[in-house]
């Protein structure tokens, strides 16, 4: 069975002068030439990505588009009308956001936070700026310490509420940032708690051990880089720190502690120094 707005891996049936058609069960599916990868051959099978054409018609793609039916993603308006939006979708054809479906408007240029889905109507592709909806804490399917998938949805008074795992909501609170960021990023993240009536609080990065031995990779090779000593102590500013390395001070202090256990730097009061080997 074909799934619409995904990837799907077809055999190819049949060559013909404007490209090769795809086994659907049916007559085919048309992989235009353009999109035909060297050397192809009928009986392979292909991962192709399907969506309808502009006519309406499925159609086979070798190219990837920034999302796929459940995703969350941040494409730019390319075309605005009364009817609705055309987004950038990294295909040949644009994904449309009908008016319904947006907060407030769109405009042409900007940029905006969407769920791919299909249209129940229609049966194609489609995308809406009306997140929640899909969004629920009511049953998790995390806990706490679970690794999981973070997007950036907005700015709070606490910090940014987030998306889990494109499913449920969280908070990154203010005091647990040390990098720049914006809605729609994408980053790895770790559930820290779990609190009353399933309030999510998160973290980005790693946790415990494997986070600490991130960080000291990276202080490492920033000595490397910097002929073995870099002017950064325990007495440093938290906010100098975090403009040179990327990192709370607290998360500073435990990666030079580990490098200091494993005798690969030596402390002093005007810096860390890498130990010579």
């Amino acid at each position: 069975m074909i799934k619409v707005g995904e990837y799907n891996v077809l055999k190819v049936l049949r060559e013909v002068e404007f490209g090769f058609y795809l086994d659907d069960g049916a007559e085919g599916i048309l992989l235009p030439k353009r999109f035909v990868p060297a050397g192809l051959a009928v009986g392979d099978d292909l991962n192709v990505f399907i969506y309808h054409d502009s006519e309406g018609r499925l159609i086979a793609t070798t190219q990837h588009p920034k999302g796929v039916v459940g995703d969350i993603v941040k494409m730019k308006a390319i075309t605005v009308t009364n009817q609705g939006a055309f987004l950038d979708w990294g295909l040949m054809k644009d994904i449309f956001v009908p008016k319904s479906k947006q907060v407030s408007g769109m405009r042409q240029g900007a940029e905006y936070l969407v769920k791919i889905y299909i249209d129940e109507q229609t049966g194609r592709v489609a995308a809406t700026e009306k997140i929640e909806p899909f969004l629920s804490n009511e049953q998790l399917t995390v806990a706490e310490n679970d690794s999981v998938d973070l997007i950036v949805y907005r700015r709070t008074d606490i910090g940014y509420l987030v998306i889990i795992n494109n499913v449920h909501t969280g908070v990154l609170h203010f005091n647990e940032i040390y990098q720049n960021i914006g809605v729609g990023d994408k980053m790895k993240g770790f559930i820290k708690t779990i609190r009353p009536e399933n309030k999510i609080d998160v973290v980005v990065g790693k946790q415990g051990y494997e986070r600490v031995e991130d960080e000291a990779s990276k202080i490492f090779r920033l000595l490397n880089e910097n002929n073995g000593y870099l002017p950064y102590h325990d007495k440093s500013n938290p906010e100098e720190i975090y403009d040179f390395f990327g990192m709370s001070k607290k998360s500073f202090k435990m990666a030079v502690g580990s490098l200091f256990k494993q005798q690969k730097i030596t402390l002093a009061k005007t810096g860390i120094k890498l130990l010579e080997s």
